[in-house]
């Protein structure tokens, strides 16, 4: 068990919380949510105990220990990967160091002797004979190969090296778990299985995540960070949402009807204060309206962008036409002759490990990257936006935000139009005048969005538009792809905003290229596609009747390999 006494932390005049208590008792999961800036993960490092509060006290039980997601991946670089896990429980990893010393020593005593079997004692009581076959179903999990096993952690790319730091904060079944944003890096399959692991983690979890699919799965209590204070709701993030929706909205009627109870009192009085025979009635009704109070609503610091893609014109028949498509980078084939139609009223959602192979594809079609062979052709009704995973060059110039979407505004435009704009992306007022280079990452996904909402394009191209967004932005973002009707082609780490988008997805695998009308959820169990990422035949299944069908569902277009054209949709 871990709680909160008390605590209260602020920088300068800004208050991030005031007098918080709050307990996180074991066997619940605890989804600790709120806006950007509202102290989440600092919360999270004032109960690892690495910042101090201003006031309180944070509290764990005896011999608890406390595992913590780290967030540098270079801190253990010099280690190897299954030692890296190993680290994670660094009492067990101190005695199983000690206790190979003790093994090396050529002049061993009989208080070597004494000490070597309190080692042991402590070696066994931890687990510690089975560390290493620990490490290696959660580096499995993970999706870390055998092969990486063995390797120093600087020898892995940014990718493993998170999941790595992953594993080693689960290891050794700590008492007290905390990880922050534990989802980045991680494919659908990684994912799932830490939904699972953490479905069934006997102790304390306190998670902070910007995937509302993943802290629906995993969370049985959802703590709350706003008005400077924590408010634990029991239920998982939509029900967070529901009740906390529910209960503002109770406030706003309770606050209507005292509202509309003392302009009644007022009337009255007003229309009957000089009226001798009404006086008692109405000094009556002064006192009634003095013992009415409008309880103040406190000012949330969650604020919803609005996101809204609006066409200039809308599709034509011919939309999006590849073929043949190739691209090599840096000597490894990313692209080996792709063949994709994209069809009127498509929201394709590219999915899979192979991130290379889909942001190649993106900028190919948005004109930043040529192709080594093969070509492509947009419709002539057909304009696109695109939204890269790397924005930084967008920002190379040093200018204040007006200035800056000015550069994408129509030409007969002004300063006002911009401000509109900014506006709806929470750059109000000031704001507006924020220089660039001082920009957040989130504040820099806002600003990209407001360039293509000025574009009035049919086609939208996002590559993992939601990372750097808060749960609110991502949300606005999520309910602007789904109004918007035209063609949408995205990838995106974000199961929730997969699942309530897409209509078809795409899988561009080493392989072949999977291609499939159907939804995100029925897409994840279709287990056809398994043997179809290796490049095999999709097998037979028993249709409803009995006889053989094709392992693809009906309506859905057949798997496009590498090579081959697009299948038609039956």
């Amino acid at each position: 068990m871990i709680s909160a006494s008390n605590v209260t932390l602020s920088y300068g005049k800004r208050v991030l919380f005031k007098d918080v208590n709050i307990k996180f008792t074991p066997g619940n999961c605890y989804g600790l949510i709120g806006a950007n800036g509202a102290g989440k993960s600092t919360f999270l490092k004032i109960l690892a105990g690495e910042i101090a509060a201003n006031k309180g006290e944070i509290n764990v039980g005896a011999r608890e220990r406390i595992a913590v997601l780290k967030q540098d991946q270079y801190a253990f670089d010099d280690e190897t990967v299954v030692n890296t896990v190993i680290m994670g429980h660094k009492r067990l990893y101190d005695i199983m160091h000690a206790r190979e010393a003790m093994f090396s020593k050529t002049d061993f005593n009989e208080a070597d002797g004494i000490r070597s079997a309190e080692l042991e004692a402590d070696f066994a009581e931890m687990n510690g004979y089975e560390a290493e076959a620990e490490a290696a179903v959660l580096l499995n999990g993970i999706g870390i190969v055998e092969e990486l096993r063995g390797k120093k952690m600087r020898e892995l790319d940014a990718g493993d090296k998170v999941r790595v730091l992953l594993a080693q904060a689960l290891f050794g079944n700590p008492d007290v778990l905390l990880l922050d944003e534990p989802t980045n890096n991680l494919d659908f399959k990684t994912i799932a299985w830490l939904e699972d692991f953490l479905s069934r983690f006997a102790n304390t979890v306190i998670v902070v995540s910007h995937d509302r699919h993943f802290l629906n799965q995993v969370c049985t209590h959802t703590a709350d960070i706003d008005f400077g204070r924590i408010q634990v709701y029991v239920g998982n993030y939509d029900f967070w949402y529901q009740a906390s929706q529910l209960s503002l909205q109770q406030k706003e009627n309770e606050n209507r009807k005292v509202a509309d109870k003392a302009a009644e009192l007022k009337d009255f009085i007003r229309r009957f204060s000089s009226n001798a025979s009404k006086a008692k009635q109405a000094t009556s009704r002064k006192k009634l309206l003095e013992k009415l109070t409008i309880e103040d609503m406190p000012v949330s610091t969650r604020k919803y962008p609005h996101v809204m893609f609006k066409p200039d014109r809308p599709c034509g028949d011919i939309i999006l036409e590849i073929e043949g498509l190739s691209k090599a980078i840096d000597g490894v084939q990313v692209l080996d002759n792709l063949n994709l139609v994209v069809r009127k009223g498509d929201k394709i959602a590219f999915v899979g490990s192979h991130t290379q192979a889909r942001t190649a594809l993106f900028q190919i079609l948005a004109g930043e990257m040529e192709p080594d062979s093969g070509s492509f052709r947009w419709g002539i009704t057909m304009t696109n936006t695109y939204f890269p995973k790397e924005n930084s060059s967008y920002f190379e110039q040093d200018m204040n935000l007006i200035e800056w979407l000015g550069q994408f505004a129509p030409p007969a435009e002004g300063e006002t139009y911009a401000r509109g704009f900014l506006g709806r992306m929470l750059f109000s007022g000031e704001e507006a005048l924020k220089m660039t280079s001082v920009l957040s990452g989130g504040e820099r996904v806002r600003c990209m969005l407001s360039r293509m909402m000025l574009t009035g394009a049919n086609a939208l191209i996002l590559d993992e538009p939601t990372n750097h967004l808060d749960l609110e932005s991502i949300t606005s973002l999520n309910d602007g792809l789904i109004a918007f009707p035209e063609v949408v082609l995205f990838a995106s780490h974000d199961h929730e905003f997969v699942s309530t988008v897409a209509n078809r997805i795409v899988e561009i695998t080493p392989h072949s290229v999977i291609d499939r009308v159907m939804g995100f959820e029925e897409y994840l169990e279709d287990a056809s596609l398994d043997a179809e990422r290796l490049g095999k035949p999709a097998t037979l299944r028993k249709s409803a009747n009995g006889s053989a069908a094709n392992a693809a569902p009906a309506g859905a277009r057949s798997k496009v390999r590498a090579g081959s054209a697009a299948a038609e949709p039956s």
